[in-house]
């Protein structure tokens, strides 16, 4: 375990090199920074740092730089979330409550994330294993198609339209529209299934055929690969940061196009808690240079997606895990009252 002393000089130089971008020396950090020490003894606790893997020597610099070792301690003891300030929430609230539909909100979460912390965004959709259902609609277009529309409780709006194998009359299509929505309606997504699976056999034997195969669309819907959905904004932001990717930026927008990749950095959509991964805690190499700061997000306590950000490990921790907890926040409360 560090001294007190020696994580507040641990503290010191990963402010100062995140705020200038230079390696840190002793002599900077006594003149910056309260410590009580001498520069001698700082210098001591900085060879300490350096010996125990938190701070390194680039090339031949006086000064030092964090190592992801030293980011993680910092993230983990010493950085206390820095709250959003009044005006900074108001903004956050005015700028959200503008969404018109769930498209919408995570449109302009992406964009607020990018804008606040100038680095890249990342927002999943909803998804549906975790939603409960608020509606299902039934539209008849034509006397053999249907249009079925299924809303969840986060808002998110699926559409399919379905041929029948028979034309399917208005009072049938309302009794299953009814049935329907008796069974379902305001159940988990993952109940369904088993809900619905004796539901054909309570109507006429002309008409199971259709009601089969309205169901059958209804379950694929619940199950297929583009609930899985992200959107991800301000990758411009990391061309600000081309010093502190070590070759190029090239592997790191190459995984920012893997949508598999930043699913498995967002993490279990259950787990609302905040996650900080730093440099090599990124399974993915070509993430190896950056940091990855997200945290679930949805209605009633219980997270049904998740936000965050990516950006270099050279980051503003404390403001970043700040903005993205109070996003999420805003975002949770948006989709309780949708």
């Amino acid at each position: 375990m560090l001294s007190e002393r020696r994580l507040q000089v641990l503290r010191a130089i990963v402010q100062d090199y995140v705020g200038t971008e230079e390696p840190v020396g002793s002599k900077a950090l006594t003149e910056r920074h309260n410590l009580g020490v001498s520069p001698a003894t700082v210098r001591n606790d900085m060879a300490a740092l350096e010996d125990e893997g938190f701070i390194a020597q680039p090339h031949t610099s006086a000064g030092r730089i964090p190592t992801d070792k030293g980011y993680r301690l910092f993230v983990d003891k010493l950085a206390a979330v820095k709250p959003m300030t009044p005006p900074e929430r108001r903004a956050i609230q005015n700028f959200l409550d503008g969404a018109v539909d769930l498209d919408d909100v995570v449109a302009r979460t992406v964009r607020l994330l990018a804008q606040l912390t100038r680095q890249v965004a990342v927002v999943q959709y909803p998804s549906l294993t975790r939603s409960t259902v608020r509606h299902v609609e039934l539209l008849s277009l034509a006397p053999a198609r249907v249009m079925l529309v299924l809303i969840t409780d986060t808002g998110r709006v699926e559409q399919r339209m379905v041929d029948c194998p028979a034309p399917f009359g208005e009072a049938s299509l309302a009794d299953l529209r009814a049935r329907l929505n008796s069974k379902v309606a305001g159940r988990r997504f993952t109940d369904v299934p088993r809900l619905v699976e004796d539901l054909a056999e309570a109507f006429d034997v002309e008409d199971r055929g259709t009601v089969s195969t309205v169901l059958s669309t209804l379950l694929e819907t619940l199950v297929e690969e583009n609930e899985e959905r992200l959107m991800i904004g301000g990758t411009a932001n990391l061309t600000r940061f081309g010093h502190d990717f070590p070759l190029t930026i090239r592997p790191v927008l190459e995984a920012l196009e893997e949508q598999v990749v930043l699913l498995k950095l967002l993490g279990e959509a259950g787990d609302s808690g905040m996650t900080v991964r730093i440099g090599h805690e990124n399974a993915y190499e070509g993430l190896n240079s950056t940091s990855v700061v997200s945290v679930g997000y949805g209605s009633g306590g219980e997270a049904v997606a998740k936000l965050g950000v990516v950006g270099p490990t050279r980051m503003d921790y404390p403001g970043t895990m700040g903005a993205v907890r109070a996003v999420a926040r805003y975002v949770g409360q948006i989709l309780a009252e949708s």
